[in-house]
């Protein structure tokens, strides 16, 4: 059959749906790019604000007016808490549960359920990388589920209890993916930090990360999200390995204690302030960003104010900013001193341009250097001639812009970077990129730090 998989929210629903689009190809299925010429539709949903399921049910009807003979399936988080109301929708099939994911391909496609192997994936991951253009990076969902109770989360409702996939599933599938053509691989989960601890693994991340660098050839790994109490003693030391890039995402939302309090983080600014300065004093160049939550109930305008003070003294290189959303079922949404919505939409627009103010600081203390960029996409550039616009990332997850007549999709190359503005950087080919497909071999001096494994995840 011809699917088209979509999916909105994080970075974990991506990893599923590009997980279950190799799975479906090693079927012998097709993934098609557009949604009108497709038998069925998955849309993997999210429920994190009430704008993500707004999102989730305009995409449907949209699919359905678009191929109105496809059957459309969802799942995720917003199909896990609300299938009544998605099940109505025109043109929706089947609605499964985020508990039933896992047996998605076997409701698709019995002949397919059994799990094959990493390796038996290997011709889908090629196919699949070299189908979309922009699959350098891929996703690899190592956990799922959280024991966490923050007050304003609906995930943990959504995806049950914490657990880990094996350590040695990660590490084929990762070094599948390298040898399929990959260059990044992205580690995922609903709560990172926690992985192995329901697997008896003391270590858990750490052991995970440390095994992925010793024994695959992937040429850059990336933690995609970790919560800022997750991260013990030498952790840092991890990044001695370069392959290790230099970005971390540690979750904030909210730069004021009382608010901390409520929203049950089970961390303060002080205790966040001690971490962001050891992980800068053992990382070179890390670029640090964050999330954060405007107008949670009970936040004042001092309150707020306090916040916009602690992020600008941290000086994270980004901010992914939502107004407060109250989600049915989660502690917030019983407390008292509601933020009118207008007052949490205008705290997000103010933290929202600190933010770009914050991203230009971030763009302009690295103008001039050098910088290795994975290119992920080329545009026709602006002007005559064959030149495209290439945009792709830096080490720590700057974008990087550059036109060239050369083909640089999924190859790293080393840039200067010569112009930076709130919303990237423009670099300059310095060298030949590399070639895809080396084996994780990088043309920089880096990569005579870190040969290729004889051995064969986000």
């Amino acid at each position: 059959m011809r699917y088209y998989l979509d999916s909105i929210g994080c970075r974990l629903n991506q990893a599923e749906m590009e997980a279950l689009a190799r799975r479906l190809l090693a079927a012998g299925h097709a993934i098609v790019d557009r949604p009108e010429a497709a038998e069925r539709v998955l849309l993997n949903t999210c429920a994190v604000t009430a704008e993500a399921a707004r999102e989730a049910r305009k995409r449907s009807r949209r699919f359905h007016r678009l191929s109105p003979g496809a059957e459309i399936v969802l799942t995720g988080c917003y199909a896990t808490l609300e299938p009544e109301a998605l099940a109505t929708l025109p043109g929706v099939g089947r609605v499964v549960a985020n508990a039933r994911k896992e047996d998605l391909i076997a409701l698709l496609d019995p002949a397919a359920a059994e799990d094959p192997p990493a390796y038996e994936l290997e011709p889908a991951m090629r196919l699949q990388r070299g189908a979309g253009g922009g699959h350098t990076r891929a996703f690899v969902k190592v956990q799922d589920g959280c024991d966490k109770r923050c007050s304003f989360c609906v995930t943990t409702l959504a995806r049950g209890a914490g657990r880990s996939r094996p350590l040695e599933a990660v590490v084929d599938e990762v070094e599948a993916l390298s040898r399929a053509g990959y260059r990044e691989a992205v580690l995922t989960g609903v709560h990172l930090g926690s992985y192995g601890q329901d697997l008896g693994r003391r270590a858990g991340l750490s052991e995970l990360i440390a095994a992925l660098l010793a024994r695959t050839a992937i040429p850059r790994l990336r933690l995609s999200s970790l919560e800022p109490w997750d991260i013990p003693d030498g952790f840092f030391a991890l990044w001695e390995d370069r392959r290790l890039l230099p970005h971390l995402h540690l979750p904030l939302q909210a730069g004021c204690d009382r608010t901390l309090a409520r929203m049950a983080r089970g961390v303060s600014t002080a205790e966040f302030r001690a971490l962001a300065a050891r992980a800068r004093a053992a990382i070179p160049d890390l670029n640090l960003t964050t999330d954060l939550i405007a107008g949670f109930p009970g936040e004042t305008e001092a309150d707020f104010e306090a916040g916009l003070n602690f992020v600008r003294e941290i000086g994270f290189g980004h901010l992914h900013v939502f107004p407060y959303s109250e989600r049915p079922g989660t502690a917030a949404a019983r407390m008292p001193g509601r933020v009118p919505v207008p007052e949490r939409k205008d705290r997000a627009r103010r933290l929202i341009a600190l933010g770009e103010t914050l991203a230009a600081a971030t763009h302009a203390r690295f103008l001039g250097r050098e910088a290795e960029v994975l290119w992920e996409r080329g545009d026709r550039a602006p002007g005559a001639g064959r030149r495209q616009r290439w945009t792709g990332y830096t080490e720590g997850y700057l974008p990087v812009s550059l036109d060239s007549r050369q083909a640089l999709a999924n190859q790293i190359s080393r840039v200067r970077l010569v112009a930076a503005t709130a919303e990237g950087l423009r670099g300059r080919l310095l060298a030949e990129p590399e070639i895809a497909g080396s084996a994780g071999r990088l043309s920089s001096p880096l990569g005579s730090r870190f040969p290729a494994r004889d051995r064969c995840r986000g």
